[in-house]
């Protein structure tokens, strides 16, 4: 056997005992991400669970079994209404808030801010939190701080104040709005923010980010908390690959390093081209083996006639 044979031989049997080796891992994941939650449309960063989009946004937003897309913070866990992805926002539902057909005691909200320079969400400032049934010692009225806007803020409560719903916090219709103030909190708003009820001696809030075209009837007014996200977390080429090939960027590993993840729940290092069946670890090591094998008896029986 020439010399040039033996080679082409060596590095046959080479390729068989150490196969796929070149090919990049996958891996089989619980579960697959998805690109709808209920009725809105997810995209990068956004994902439906831990794992999918971006993991900065992944720690606070994920989609239920019941198709109801949540955002969590430490003050507690709110639906997300709508999300815009033209205007890089989102609206939070806060099932606590008062409107104007329903007012009751409410909690306190916070936005997390342990890591500011990693918080993708900032409120909109033209967001507005009305503070309700407030004591007239609450240091929101505290003429020095000058914490509630006194001109077109005064519009807004008398609005509220006109609402049948203010009997739910103990008021009557058109009742003085000595109680009752559009806060503007001393820090401007942003990432960690923060709105506590009880030090404020506030029974219940409310959050205005706009007037539905009338801002004399509070009935059209819409009500949640305008968050903006911040679009610069979009990855390179890698994510566009992985979805024009029909996945899902998104992350894995203790590093949290970009991931493709495909339909079938496979993840990839690079797209879904070719991955139409999910490998698990157990037989991707039989296969691994038996070719192994077969590599090293083919290598044998080829060093026989040598």
């Amino acid at each position: 056997m020439s010399c040039s044979s033996k080679i082409f031989l060596f590095f046959l049997s080479f390729l068989l005992i150490h196969p796929l080796e070149s090919v990049p891992s996958i891996i089989l994941l619980n579960g697959s991400c998805t690109d709808k939650c209920g009725n809105i449309v997810l995209k990068y960063p956004f994902g439906s669970g831990f794992g999918c989009g971006h993991p900065a946004f992944s720690r606070f937003i994920k989609c239920t079994t019941s198709g109801v897309l949540q955002f969590s913070t430490t003050s507690g866990i709110y639906t997300i209404s709508s999300l815009d992805y033209s205007t890089n926002t989102f609206v939070l539902t806060d099932p606590f808030m008062s409107t104007c057909s329903s007012m009751q005691n409410s909690g306190s909200f916070t936005l997390d801010h342990d890591d500011s320079s990693s918080t993708p969400f900032s409120i909109m400032k033209q967001n507005m939190f009305v503070l309700l049934g407030c004591s007239t010692t609450s240091a929101v009225f505290d003429p020095k701080q000058d914490l509630c806007d006194s001109g077109s803020g005064s519009n807004v409560c008398r609005g509220m104040y006109s609402c049948k719903g203010v009997t739910g916090i103990g008021l009557e219709p058109n009742d003085p709005i000595s109680t009752c103030c559009v806060y503007d909190p001393p820090v401007p708003v942003g990432s960690g923010y923060g709105l506590n009820l009880p030090r404020l001696q506030c029974s219940s809030y409310s959050s205005i980010y706009g007037f539905g075209g009338d801002e004399g009837d509070p009935m059209k007014w819409e009500f949640g908390i305008s968050l903006q996200y911040n679009n610069s977390y979009y990855v390179d080429e890698s994510c566009k690959n992985c979805e024009d090939s029909g996945g899902f960027c998104g992350f894995s590993g203790a590093d949290e390093s970009f991931a493709c993840i495909c339909r079938n729940g496979v993840n990839t290092t690079i797209n879904c081209y070719g991955r139409g069946y999910a490998l698990s670890g157990t037989w991707r090591h039989k296969i691994q083996t038996g070719m192994s094998i077969g590599g090293i008896l083919f290598f044998w029986m080829m060093m026989l006639f040598i």
